[in-house]
């Protein structure tokens, strides 16, 4: 099986601050960094960490070469990312304070020039019963979830950054979405019905340190707790939760056993400075003896 994965691809520059800017306020970083983001690579990596085969399909500029490059070499098949001269690759501002909570200026650049015409050269190479993961941060979501439902994969939809619209536009061809409790909220105001009856089999909402949430086919509701860890910086946890559950149930895991290594691995991201560069691979989760 192989997750193919319709997603962006951000330079990230981290600035570590004592905390959050308020409104109008000028403040001293204490530390700067540039890695590899975004919230598809992160996924990418992620699910490359977690011991699934993994093809990434997106665009960067002339800038960005690099990071393919090192999606490369955390195991991603990056043969599906296309170089688009006339843009510039994403790239993101995030201001990490003290207390692990982050701030993210983001610049969509050539994540959102992804044409029909590359996903469906890339899709062509799936098999039924591959995956498809889409989120929020490039163009041809839509576009994509139906080319991949003709072909018999499976959708996963991380429905971030949130926008009740684009999750009511594919909405028939979900059938995992995950989400974090707010974004649940809103969908659940803006589609007027609770989550667990928008006819998607599979639901799972995120906590934060209360664990998830999983939603099943029958009507089952499942508490995964969270793991106690000393945070340190939360960018890209979720991303690194979503790939690790995602490589789970691609790798064959029942869904309990993949919710409960993607919360593992969410839990130990959060104790790293970065972005996807630090997302822990097995063995890392395996030492860390969680529970």
């Amino acid at each position: 099986m192989a997750v193919w994965n319709l997603g962006s691809i951000n330079i990230d520059n981290v600035y570590r601050v004592p905390h959050l800017p308020a409104p109008g306020e000028t403040l001293g970083a204490t530390e700067f960094s540039q890695g590899l983001g975004g919230k598809g690579a992160n996924m990418s990596v992620a699910v490359a960490r977690a011991g699934a085969r993994i093809a990434h399909i997106g665009a960067i500029g002339r800038d960005g070469k690099w990071t393919a490059e090192r999606l490369m070499e955390y195991g991603v098949d990056t043969r599906r990312i296309a170089e688009l001269p006339d843009h510039a690759t994403g790239h993101a501002n995030i201001a990490v304070a003290d207390d692990g909570e982050n701030q993210i200026v983001l610049y969509s650049g050539s994540n959102t020039a992804i044409s029909e015409q590359m996903i469906g050269v890339a899709l062509a190479e799936a098999s039924p019963g591959d995956t498809f993961l889409i989120q929020n941060e490039t163009n041809g979501q839509r576009v994509g979830a139906e080319m991949a439902k003709q072909l018999g994969l499976k959708v996963v939809y991380a429905a971030a950054p949130f926008e009740a619209e684009a999750v009511r536009d594919i909405l028939p061809f979900i059938d995992l979405l995950v989400l974090n409790q707010v974004e649940a909220g809103q969908l659940e105001e803006a589609l007027g019905s609770p989550v667990h009856a928008l006819g998607i089999a599979d639901v799972v909402v995120t906590l934060g340190a209360d664990g998830c949430l999983w939603l099943g086919p029958s009507g089952n509701e499942v508490h995964v707790p969270a793991l106690a860890v000393t945070p340190v910086d939360t960018t890209g946890a979720g991303d690194t939760f979503t790939g690790f559950l995602v490589a789970g149930l691609d790798r064959g895991m029942p869904m309990r056993q993949a919710l409960d290594l993607a919360t593992q691995a969410g839990a130990l991201m959060v104790t790293r400075l970065g972005t996807a560069d630090v997302i822990p691979d097995l063995k890392e989760i395996e030492d860390a003896r969680f529970g």
